[in-house]
């Protein structure tokens, strides 16, 4: 039964400034520079039936290529901060792609996502952080503006069973491209 979920990878080249980033934080567990991605949507653990059915209908999705530039990082969990991630710039583009994947999610049966959207590469797992060391990451950081790239496919990757996740493989890709 695979673990699957779709999402937008991180160029080289971004992902290796994200990487150079790491340290100084007591209590992360550094996300590996390989599997930086955006998350698009979390379809979880499914029988082989139905991930065929999502990769067929991932492969109709018509939208068009589009920019993306990473700006900041900060973490989510409030009073105990459980990631610390780098965000994405607004992108009415990327929120449309998400909506696409979202609707075949639930057509296909899968429950809806309970959670807001909130596009972002997670840095690093947090687990008891010292929050003095958190904060300074975050600070310095907090001006980190990547490159802008081009967003040319999306993919659905799968994952193992594990805490955190990662490693990730790519299953399937689509290409985007401009619609007839």
């Amino acid at each position: 039964m695979p673990r699957l979920f779709t999402g937008v990878e991180i160029p080289a080249d971004v992902s290796f400034d994200l990487d150079i980033m790491k340290g100084g934080v007591i209590g992360a567990r550094w996300i590996d520079r390989e599997s930086f991605h955006i998350t698009l949507r979390f379809i979880g653990d499914i029988d082989v039936g139905l991930a065929r059915e999502i990769a067929y209908e991932l492969d109709g999705v018509e939208a068009r290529p589009f920019s993306l530039r990473l700006k900041g990082v900060d973490v989510m969990g409030g009073n105990k901060p459980h990631t610390l991630y780098s965000a994405v710039e607004e992108s009415a583009e990327l929120r449309r792609l998400q909506s696409i994947h979202e609707r075949i999610a639930q057509v296909l049966g899968l429950s809806a996502e309970q959670r807001k959207f909130v596009p972002h590469v997670t840095l690093a797992r947090l687990r008891e952080p010292d929050l003095l060391s958190l904060e300074r990451f975050v600070v310095s950081h907090s001006l980190y503006r990547s490159r802008v790239f081009e967003v040319s496919r999306f993919v659905l990757f799968s994952s193992r069973p594990t805490r955190g996740g990662g490693p990730y493989a790519v299953e399937e890709s689509f290409n985007l491209q401009a619609m007839a």
